[in-house]
């Protein structure tokens, strides 16, 4: 989270500045390139993930669809907090896991609602378990939902004022 005076947060492989500025050193970039039929892939750094549909949506069911690496990620994300806070709290972290269940909405099409269900193998007190909540709802990804970024969505922003070919 940022501290008052220090408008960064970490997340990810690097820093950002929270007051929206991209222009600056903090922004982070990855990059999604087509690779064939409806497959894309994402490249940061040294990782890439595939992204696909399913065969049933003319996918070939390479790669998590895009909408399942979403949930995906704020489930991970919630998953790293929790982790996190148990190992900062001597709370055994081995079998920690999130579960996620969501529905679609409509008009416009979107992801309507998230479910996640964290699971620790063993007994915690009622007051650590208010607080895993507490840090559960304080990932960067939720919060991210919860108030929502900007998104600012260009088409070939590199070649402004280039006649096409």
């Amino acid at each position: 989270m940022a501290v008052a005076g220090y408008p960064y947060v970490c997340v990810g492989r690097g820093r950002f500045d929270v007051t929206g500025d991209m222009s600056g050193e903090a922004a982070m970039k990855l990059t999604v390139v087509y690779h064939s039929g409806i497959r894309h892939d994402i490249t940061s750094g040294k990782h890439r993930i595939v992204t696909d549909q399913p065969v049933e949506d003319g996918g070939q069911d390479a790669g998590m669809s895009p909408v399942e690496l979403f949930v995906g990620s704020l489930a991970s994300g919630v998953g790293y907090f929790v982790g996190r806070y148990c190992d900062r709290h001597q709370i055994l972290t081995k079998g920690l896991s999130v579960e996620a269940e969501w529905t679609m909405a409509d008009q416009p099409n979107r992801v309507g609602h998230i479910a996640l269900a964290i699971h620790l193998p063993h007994r915690v007190t009622p007051m650590q378990a208010e607080q895993l909540l507490k840090v559960a709802h304080g990932c960067t990804l939720h919060q991210s939902l919860a108030l929502p970024a900007s998104v600012a969505i260009e088409l070939n922003p590199h070649h402004r004022g280039e006649k096409p070919l």
